[in-house]
């Protein structure tokens, strides 16, 4: 019969097999992922089913998801930088693969001042590559790694009589402990938006905070923001500032938010020019920034607020990473709401 030290060295040989199963799982994809960043080009293009722009299915594809005629999320190797999720708005004749703006992870941990940057901390899974690795997945299990091109198809379903499209974005540890994943979902009555619920997977640090920030407000030089009672320009919030690195952060309680009847707080933000083919750029500036859509508003709803939210900007005067002043002055580039952090809170953001 089998001794109790058997049964110990049984266990520990399958603990191990698991152990080098994933490990080498891993390496797989990472390897697989690094062959193909710079070939997105080659990827199947998304299907068209319905309402709903999704991935092709059974192929290496473009991870992109949202509205046939709206709204549209895609995720690395598309163009961009890792560790965000890219947002597309044709119908603002802006065609994919230009970007209108990000959404980054930064979370915070219990006790802590400090954000985990998705965008700017280095890969643990894809050496020397800057940015956390994004991955997609159909339902919220999806916590161990995986490669970037055989994206999740996204799930199809009615949801009190409305059809919706949903999806999960994992990423892989931030360096302060913090794994995060998002769940999104698009309504088909609401083509302009989606819903953002921001949660935390097993083996995370605890968190005080997980921001879900709109990082490029730059490319549509945004600059007024609107409250109940009133508004609030860029220009005004840091007259004079002409340096080259970002502003500090200016806060706005729940309360100064416009409310709807039911009590949803909106933070907003808009451009204030009527006419970008007007601007005038700077010698040097990379063709990126130079927006030539339709105006847009930009906003983030939260439904039944807590009440310690707060609305968060940042500026810049110089486009990121360069010395090139933005036409017209300073305008907002980092745009979020915060919220104490609980798994499974929800946002809305939105372009229109």
């Amino acid at each position: 019969s089998r001794t109790n030290k058997d049964n110990v060295n049984i266990i520990a040989y399958k603990n191990m097999k698991q152990f080098l199963f994933f490990l080498f799982l891993q390496i797989l994809t990472s390897l697989y992922a690094q062959q193909n960043l710079s070939d997105w080009k080659q990827l199947a293009l998304p299907d068209t089913v319905g309402s709903w722009i999704l991935p092709a299915e059974g192929k290496p594809a473009m991870p992109v998801w949202g509205h046939a005629n709206g709204i549209v999320v895609g995720l690395a190797p598309l163009p961009g930088p890792r560790g965000l999720i890219r947002i597309y708005t044709p119908y603002l004749e802006y065609e994919f693969p230009e970007v209108m703006n990000f959404i980054a992870f930064e979370p915070i941990p219990k006790g802590s001042n400090h954000r985990g940057f998705s965008e700017l901390e280095v890969s643990s899974l894809d050496p020397e590559e800057r940015g956390k690795r994004f991955w997609s997945s159909n339902d919220s299990t999806a916590g161990l790694p995986s490669g970037p091109v055989y994206p999740a198809r996204g799930v199809v379903e009615k949801i009190n009589g409305e059809e919706t499209l949903t999806l999960y974005v994992f990423s892989e540890p931030f360096d302060n402990g913090a794994k995060v994943y998002v769940r999104l979902r698009f309504f088909e009555s609401r083509p302009y938006e989606f819903e953002i619920t921001t949660n935390t997977y097993s083996g995370s640090v605890n968190l005080d905070y997980f921001i879900t920030t709109a990082t490029m407000g730059n490319k549509a030089r945004l600059r007024t923001l609107f409250f109940k009672d009133g508004e609030k320009s860029s220009l005004n919030l840091w007259s004079g500032y002409k340096d080259i690195h970002f502003t500090p952060h200016e806060c706005f309680s729940q309360q100064e938010m416009i409310r709807s009847w039911k009590g949803d707080a909106y933070f907003i933000a808009a451009p204030n020019e009527k006419d970008y083919s007007k601007a005038e750029f700077a010698a040097g500036t990379s063709e990126h920034w130079k927006f030539t859509g339709k105006t847009a508003t930009q906003y983030w709803i939260q439904e039944n607020p807590q009440e310690k939210l707060a609305g968060l900007v940042n500026g810049r005067f110089t486009y990121w990473a360069s010395e090139n002043p933005i036409p017209g002055g300073v305008s907002f580039e980092n745009f979020e709401l915060k919220s104490p952090f609980k798994n499974g809170e929800q946002f809305v953001f939105g372009i229109t």
